[in-house]
C-alpha cells in the first residue's frame, strides 16, 4: 500500500483476524511460499491424507510466528478453544486438528493455509489508518480463498471502486 514502508507488505492483502486495545493480528493472504503446498506441508508433519487435498499454496501470513500454522476457513468447520471467529462467515484456527481435518471429509468447504501471521502493537494499527498507510475492505471468499494469489491486491483495489494506476507512493489529508 502506499506509504506501508516495509517491502514485506508491499502490495499484501492482509485479513484481520483478531483486534484488540493490545494487539492485532492479521494474515496476509496473497504472498504464496514458493515451492509449498498444502497436501506437501501435511506430508512433511505426517498427517495421513485420506482424501485428495487441494494443491493450494500455502501462503506467507507474514514475519511473526513464522514456523506455527494458522488456517483461515469456513465456519463449518469448529474446534472447541481453539476456532477464532474472524467474520460472520469466517473463522481462523490455529492447531494440528485443523490440520488433520483438511486432509479428512471433516475438511472446511474452503480453507487457506499460512505460515506465519502480521501483529501490530497497541495503537499501531490505528496510527497507521490514520496515516492512510493501508485500505479497508470487507473480506470476500474469492479474495480469502482464490488462487490467484498474484491478482488478489488489484481485485481488492478493484472491489473498492480504484483503479491501482491512481495510487502513489505519497499521499494526503483532504
Amino acid at each position: 500500500m502506499p506509504g506501508i514502508g516495509d517491502p514485506r507488505f508491499a502490495r499484501s492483502v492482509i485479513l484481520i483476524c483478531a483486534h484488540s486495545d493490545d494487539y492485532t493480528m492479521g494474515l496476509v493472504l496473497n504472498k504464496p511460499i514458493d515451492d509449498l503446498t498444502l497436501p506437501e506441508l501435511l506430508t512433511q508433519l505426517e498427517i495421513e491424507q485420506d482424501i485428495q487435498v487441494p494443491d493450494a499454496y500455502v501462503l506467507n501470513g507474514g514475519p511473526v510466528g513464522t514456523d506455527r500454522g494458522f488456517v483461515v476457513h469456513t465456519t463449518d468447520y469448529y474446534s472447541d478453544n481453539a476456532t477464532v471467529e474472524v467474520a460472520s462467515d469466517y473463522s481462523m484456527t490455529a492447531t494440528r486438528d485443523v490440520l488433520r481435518a483438511l486432509a479428512t471429509e471433516g475438511a472446511p468447504t474452503q480453507a487457506a493455509m499460512t505460515l506465519g501471521y502480521s501483529g501490530w502493537g497497541p495503537g499501531q494499527l490505528e496510527n497507521e489508518l490514520s496515516e492512510h498507510a493501508w485500505l479497508v475492505a470487507e473480506p470476500h471468499p474469492d479474495i480469502i480463498f482464490g488462487d490467484a494469489h498474484s491478482k488478489k491486491w488489484e481485485l481488492t483495489l478493484g472491489m473498492l471502486g480504484i483503479d491501482p494506476a491512481h495510487l502513489h507512493m505519497t499521499g494526503g489529508n483532504a
